[in-house]
């Protein structure tokens, strides 16, 4: 397996979630048992030496490869969710996504100072949602913060919406 067999592994919807919008699907990447674990186990090999304490993922498909990741690293789960969706008290962080705005929340209790924390999603277009994402890692001031991303998007510029102390990585630039 290697990173063309990836790319060939996508598939691209014209037109979702809405007129004008290119979505990208990794359910047909996913879905292949080889390219799936390939893609975990490459993320783990960049990060199993970071000590990371806690896998910070996105509703909803970031949950599909980073709870997998937090359980090949050691590491705790810790979900982002839109608003009303957790349980206990949440901060919230309010952001524009390529076709409106959006909210993200996180449990007040979720992470502490002493956490190494790596942000996982699909994909990095705009960076909003990473961004926003960040904000509310942020207002925990855990130790260290890391992002990773399956896919960025060349063109959309995303990971300048991104704090320039955080490490960003991609498996694939397109």
């Amino acid at each position: 397996m290697d990173f063309e067999l990836l790319k060939k592994g996508l598939r691209t919807v014209p037109d979702f979630p809405k007129k004008g919008i290119l979505f990208w699907d990794l359910t047909t990447l996913f879905k292949d048992p080889e390219a799936f674990r390939f893609t975990v186990d490459t993320i783990y090999e960049l990060y199993r030496d970071k000590g990371i304490t806690k896998v910070v993922s996105l509703e909803a498909r970031g949950y599909m490869l980073g709870s997998a990741l937090a359980y090949r690293l050691g590491a705790g789960f810790i979900p982002v969710r839109k608003p009303g969706k957790l349980p206990a008290e949440t901060y919230s962080e309010t952001y524009m996504k390529e076709y409106g705005p959006d909210t993200l929340t996180i449990h007040q209790d979720a992470l502490s100072s002493e956490d190494v924390v790596l942000l996982h999603d699909d994909l990095l277009a705009t960076g909003g949602s990473a961004a926003a994402a960040l904000k509310l890692i942020g207002r925990f001031s855990p130790a260290t913060v890391y992002a990773n991303f399956i896919i960025e998007l060349n063109g959309l510029d995303g990971r300048k919406a991104l704090p320039e102390d955080v490490d960003v990585t991609s498996l694939l630039q397109l």
